[in-house]
């Protein structure tokens, strides 16, 4: 949620006069979809990687405002909590060596913002939750000094009436309440955007929906939190909760959570923004003078700035977006199912194998969600979310004959959407070095069952043998991935355990 907003308080008829400011930019996307209004295919992509500050001991640094000052670029930008920061990558065309060349600039920033950093006794770690976390880093005090961050924390936590109830069961148990959204800030993504054009748009995010679940069995990097181990990727049930609007009352009713996967395949854009209006209340009720209608009917191309605005409080996985570029509107994909890190080379592995399926899925002849429940794509994207590169997936048989079949991911990805994405890059126009080398990456991760996760697990496991207490075990795991995320070695090379210099440190 990257708009400017001013804290203050809403009375009754902000909410009344936003509602109905919300429907006249629903009816402008409306006329801008009918009347062919949206910019021409480019091809272009995007990354944002949000990324963690930690100290050389492995712990947090609350000192983000301290490094954005040093690092003095607009690429870099706060997030949530003052241990988080963002970095944000100019859009691509998609073709030729661009992976490469996306590589080498995140190299070459991470690596300046992380000398910065280290002039205050801090470091950039990329890693979809910090293991040396506390909950006691997780509170209100801890926000990053932003009025927009402020002013979310204050209607999410009104709205809920009450505390957030962190419950998630996986290998281990967490049970915990937090007074504020600050838990939210635990999880780190990578989120990847693809401009595409409405006619193709309905088509690409059924692709994403459906692609998600492998995206997350290769690429989990999330198994603990506050001490436990949870699920290999315990970003999205962390993230829903912490965000959760709803009593327990209203969780019982039905009513959807703002971060979710979703209920239905899609048949245009226009579907996502209108059920985001449809069932869900504006948490920032803040209107602009602008007239969407009447900039329309003057030939202008309206902002839909409340539309956007509250699009962004809606936290689907696959988000749509609305923008405008030289004068221009657009839509994007927005993809933020995968965590960061472990390496640049795993997040640009990542990066190739999301568009290459994408693209892939997108144009079959017989598209992926219409052989495939849409509850089947969601129970995936669970059981992904859970058991990382050890789910299993349920995917629709290849031949005449159909059906469903469950198996497990690495084979899966292996035999069937390793080819697809190959297929993809190839018609992005991707020069064959790119794509075997980063496919290759992906490849080797599942031939070994080895991802960031896997990783960590395993590591923190070495240690606690080693005769570590559990605290120290997570800190030297930390600190131990940190080591290697700076040689950029991808992730299933890495070797596992704690060196004895470090793991006694």
């Amino acid at each position: 949620m990257g708009e400017k907003v001013v804290a203050g308080a809403f009375d009754l008829s902000d909410r009344q006069r936003y509602r109905d400011k919300l429907q006249k930019c629903l009816k402008g996307l409306e006329r801008l979809l009918e009347e062919k209004r949206f910019d021409r295919p480019k091809n272009l992509m995007g990354l944002e990687i949000e990324l963690n500050l930690a100290g050389a001991d492995g712990m947090p640094r609350m000192l983000n405002g301290q490094v954005l000052e040093r690092i003095a670029s607009r690429d870099f930008q706060t997030e949530l909590a003052m241990f988080n920061l963002e970095v944000n990558i100019t859009p691509h065309p998609l073709g030729g060596r661009v992976f490469d060349r996306l590589a080498e600039e995140l190299r070459t920033s991470l690596a300046y913002a992380h000398r910065k950093a280290e002039e205050v006794d801090a470091g950039i770690v990329m890693i979809g939750i910090l293991p040396t976390l506390e909950r006691d880093d997780l509170v209100s005090s801890n926000l990053s000094d932003v009025d927009r961050y402020t002013l979310l924390n204050d209607q999410i936590v009104a709205a809920r009436g009450e505390d957030f109830t962190l419950d998630i069961e996986g290998v281990e148990h967490l049970v915990c309440t937090a007074r504020s959204i600050t838990p939210e800030a635990a999880c780190t993504s990578v989120q990847l955007h693809l401009q595409v054009t409405p006619g193709r748009f309905a088509d690409v995010w059924n692709a994403a929906q459906a692609a998600s679940a492998a995206q997350i069995a290769v690429g989990a990097n999330s198994p603990f939190l506050f001490g436990r181990e949870l699920w290999r990727e315990s970003r999205p049930p962390l993230f829903q909760q912490s965000t959760d609007t709803r009593p327990p009352e209203l969780q019982a009713q039905g009513v959807r959570p703002r971060t979710w996967f979703g209920e239905r395949w899609i048949s245009s854009a226009y579907d996502l923004f209108e059920e985001n209006l449809r069932y869900f209340p504006a948490l920032l009720p803040i209107c602009d003078d602008e007239d969407p209608l009447a900039a329309l009917d003057a030939g202008e191309v309206p902002r839909l700035g409340e539309l956007v605005l509250h699009n962004g409080t809606v936290y689907r996985w696959n988000r749509p977006v609305y923008d405008v570029a030289d004068g221009v509107p657009h839509l994007r994909v927005e993809n933020r199912v995968l965590p960061a890190g472990p390496t640049v080379t795993d997040v640009v592995a990542n990066a190739v194998f999301y568009y290459g399926l994408v693209r892939a899925l997108a144009e079959e002849p017989r598209p992926v969600w219409t052989r495939m429940p849409f509850e089947t794509a969601s129970a995936n994207f669970d059981a992904a979310c859970r058991y990382g590169i050890d789910a299993r997936l349920v995917w629709p048989r290849r031949g005449r004959h159909g059906g469903l079949a469950e198996t497990d991911a690495v084979t899966l990805v292996r035999d069937e959407l390793l080819p697809l994405a190959e297929a993809g890059l190839d018609a992005w126009g991707v020069e064959a070095a790119d794509r075997d080398f980063y496919l290759g990456v992906i490849d080797e991760r599942c031939r070994r069952r080895v991802n960031g996760a896997s990783w960590q697990v395993e590591t923190f496991h070495r240690a606690l043998e080693a005769g570590l207490s559990r605290d120290a075990a997570l800190a030297a795991t930390t600190r131990r991935y940190a080591e290697l995320m700076r040689t950029d070695e991808p992730v299933h090379l890495w070797p596992v355990g704690v060196p004895e210099k470090v793991g006694t440190a």
